[in-house]
């Protein structure tokens, strides 16, 4: 009798335990998705998308969409193409004070406002006729985008993971990666199938109703500890160093010097390669190298570079380009040797995109970054703004192999002063 009542008490448990199985499991996955939900980890998708979006909406358009603005209100296109050059050197005027207001209110403050400029900016762009309602408005999106690319992206990292942002900043930039990816061919569908009018207009809808609540409501408010350096003078074995003086210096002009290089080569590469001869098919194929090159790029250095000093990845980065240069040289233009250098080029902004937000914060430290990435992006913005008018006058005036020596020239010249710098 004992031993009958002593089954029927287990197999009842066992019930109890098998009709609560079901509730268990639920509560499992509903804490998995608490954590994940509060983990500081999720801001790498929240700005991975607000990447893709701001990249897409404001800075890739304009190759496809400015000749359409001059051909429609009877202007130039290099005064079309002029506005954008004007709002980089907005966004390097202004992007001390948005590092800076990152580091006192955050990214999930500061970076809504650059969505809801962007919209703006781009609603603006629509009914600015006025060539200087048109010049004032992309001065708009120039603040615009130093409140929504990269550097305030990198910026809301720091101060979330503080020294440790390394790794996020790479994940961030591998997402972004594919913002050129996605916004040309989309850009090109819309216009065919909207206009360039609706397309802009489309675009300023996503910045301002998905990517600017998204921001604001879901990224993470920490504030990492930030170390700060000790005064007077500094110990023989410190961790950073002061971003004063000589080191910081050599930093931003090393990185001013880099942003020429990216902006004068994605505005006239495809075109030098085809004044060399190569066929205008073979050239776009050439062209459509660059995007994976970066991504895989960032891949790798994620997976087998991770532990190299980010000052190391720099030198590297600017060393291959060199090479780059010096296939050219060695073996003449043709299709291949073009290939290759696409591949070679969009390995070395892949890695340079990362050097960008990591080689401050490893040399300086997390206290202060925002204001920090601010002061060296002013003059690498002006330098971007540029480089596409010094290198069509260049290669107009003088010759297409004297603009690819140009660029040689100041790969090198960033080398010299990464190699400058030493290690804390």
């Amino acid at each position: 009798m004992g031993f009958s009542v002593t089954r029927i008490v287990r197999r009842a448990r066992l019930c109890q335990n098998d009709s609560d199985a079901p509730q268990k499991k639920r509560d499992i996955r509903m804490n998995k998705l608490a954590r994940l939900i509060k983990n500081r980890w999720r801001a790498i998708p929240i700005l991975g998308l607000s990447q893709i979006l701001s990249w897409g909406a404001i800075y890739y358009t304009p190759v496809l969409i400015a000749p359409l603005i001059a051909e429609e209100r009877g202007w130039s296109l290099t005064f079309a193409m002029g506005g954008f050059s004007l709002g980089l050197l907005a966004a390097g005027l202004c992007s001390p004070f948005v590092g800076w207001m990152i580091d006192r209110h955050g990214g999930h403050v500061v970076m809504p406002i650059g969505s809801l400029l962007g919209a703006a900016g781009l609603i603006g762009i629509v009914y600015a006729a006025n060539p200087v309602l048109y010049l004032a408005i992309w001065m708009v999106l120039g603040a615009a985008m130093t409140a929504s690319l990269y550097d305030p992206a990198f910026a809301t990292l720091a101060r979330i993971f503080g020294t440790d942002a390394r790794r996020a900043i790479t994940l961030l930039t591998f997402i972004g990666g594919f913002a050129s990816t996605v916004s040309w061919p989309a850009t090109h569908f819309l216009i065919e199938a909207i206009g360039w009018r609706g397309t802009y207009g489309l675009y300023a809808a996503l910045l301002a109703l998905l990517a600017a609540p998204l921001l604001a409501f879901t990224l993470p408010r920490e504030h990492a500890a930030a170390e700060v350096l000790p005064e007077g003078p500094l110990p023989k074995r410190t961790k950073h160093l002061p971003a004063t003086g000589w080191p910081f210096a050599l930093v931003a002009i090393a990185f001013a010097i880099y942003a020429f290089i990216p902006s004068a080569l994605s505005a006239h590469m495809l075109a030098i390669f085809t004044r060399f001869g190569i066929d205008s098919a073979t050239v776009v194929l050439i062209g459509a190298l660059f995007g994976p090159s970066q991504v895989t790029a960032r891949f790798l250095e994620f997976t087998l570079a991770r532990r190299q000093h980010p000052l190391v990845i720099a030198r590297f980065a600017t060393g291959l380009l060199i090479f780059a240069y010096g296939m050219f040289v060695l073996l003449g233009v043709s299709a291949a040797v073009a290939a290759g250098f696409a591949i070679l080029f969009g390995i070395t902004n892949g890695l340079m995109t990362i050097a960008r937000g990591t080689v401050p914060l490893a040399l300086f430290g997390a206290s202060g970054y925002g204001r920090l990435l601010g002061r060296i992006a002013r003059p690498a913005l002006v330098m971007q703004a540029v480089g596409p008018l010094v290198l069509a006058f260049v290669a107009e005036r003088f010759s297409d192999p004297a603009a690819l020596a140009l660029i040689a020239t100041f790969a090198l010249a960033a080398l010299v002063c990464f190699a400058a710098i030493r290690q804390p």
